[in-house]
């Protein structure tokens, strides 16, 4: 890119064709339809992310049904059985709402971890990776930077049972050990690796809704711990981290505060930190790298347009809040400017946004980072 500038990314999921849609929440379906519908939409997302701005891409996560646990069925050990299904803690407070927005709480089917866990999903890894570089060139685009998506080892803790393990620690790493393999491969093929851990924000009021913040915040310890293990074969700076407080309309009053976990959250080998800085409850958290500066080396990418609402973002204000960010952290070099989680993160569920209305969103946050650029260089 031409210096200076702000570059622009997102989380990872964008909007599914319908016909993408219905083959992911079919009960049987023919692999070369899925194949030929999952290419289809790759370089559509491809095609509009280039004619939105985006400069750091991804492939949208269109392959997917959710990305918690998606990565399951490339590990060995696990089953279909029950998985406890709680509301997170501030729908607790608003029952009536916590239905109409997510349904019963009761207990759903999922992956259970019935045996030895080992990653076996080499080959479709590889295949899911190489769709975005061959819709890169069937569109005949280019993007400065690509990145790829995998959940953190807490991340697949949260959202699957196990019925092998005696302990939930023991269960984590060994998560860890298997998804190893997957971290390191999406590393080889050059792409900045996205670990998606929900687990160090969004786990104080979805898993762990007993903990104080002193417990939660030995729990983030933990599993930053499991993660670094994870990651220890690939390059910190080839990594970034993203931290969400849960991708849901809910009030969010009994999130837990940045500020109370940052610190364990620097204990990653990581080289970016991807956090929410644009939805009503969360935008003050800015200040947080005022009080407690970035690693060496590291890069912010604030969420700075809002994925619960489908009010798009005026220019101005995506770039006031990529200002309030970049000031915080003293130097705008580090800023990448961002979504706060992902548009579609499973294909049936609490999306907020309309697909339409997600791209029209993407093009507020390339104009809001234009205009940052233009003040803050």
């Amino acid at each position: 890119m031409s210096s200076p500038a702000i570059r622009t990314t997102h989380v990872g999921s964008l909007p599914r064709s319908d016909r993408l849609r219905s083959l992911l929440t079919a009960d049987e379906v023919d692999d070369e339809e899925f194949d030929s519908a999952v290419d289809e939409s790759i370089r559509e997302v491809v095609r509009r992310q280039s004619a939105a701005g985006i400069d750091v891409a991804n492939d949208g996560e269109q392959s997917r049904i959710a990305y918690s646990v998606d990565v399951t069925n490339r590990l060995s050990g696990f089953g279909e059985g029950t998985v406890e299904r709680e509301w997170p803690a501030d729908l607790d407070d608003f029952p009536e709402y916590g239905e109409e927005l997510l349904g019963a709480s009761e207990n759903i089917g999922g992956p259970v971890a019935r045996g030895p866990i080992e990653y076996v999903g080499e080959e479709a890894l590889e295949r899911d990776l190489a769709r975005f570089d061959e819709a890169v060139a069937a569109e005949g685009v280019e993007f400065p930077a690509r990145f790829h998506t995998a959940p953190s080892p807490g991340a697949v803790l949260r959202f699957t049972e196990t019925e092998y393990h005696d302990s939930d620690e023991a269960y984590l790493f060994d998560l860890a050990d298997a998804l190893a393999t997957e971290y390191e491969l999406i590393a080889e093929t050059g792409a900045v690796l996205q670990i998606d851990a929900p687990d160090l924000l969004a786990g104080f009021t979805l898993t762990y809704k007993d903990d104080s913040v002193d417990d939660f915040r030995e729990r983030v310890r933990t599993h930053v711990e499991a993660l670094n293990e994870a990651v220890s074969a690939v390059p910190s700076e080839q990594i970034r981290l993203h931290g969400c407080w849960g991708n849901y309309e809910g009030p969010h009053h009994h999130d837990v505060a940045l500020d109370a976990v940052i610190d364990a959250f620097y204990e990653a080998d990581v080289g970016g930190l991807v956090v929410e800085g644009a939805n009503p409850r969360h935008q003050h958290e800015y200040r947080t790298f005022e009080e407690h500066p970035l690693p060496d080396g590291w890069r912010l990418i604030p969420g700075v347009v809002d994925v619960k609402t489908n009010v798009v973002e005026h220019p101005e204000v995506v770039a006031d809040r990529i200002e309030r960010f970049a000031n915080a952290v003293g130097d705008p070099e580090r800023i990448v400017a961002g979504a706060d989680c992902g548009f579609e993160t499973v294909v049936e569920g609490a999306n907020a946004v309309h697909p339409s209305i997600a791209w029209k969103k993407l093009e507020a946050l390339r104009e809001g980072a234009d205009l940052a650029a233009e003040r803050l260089f």
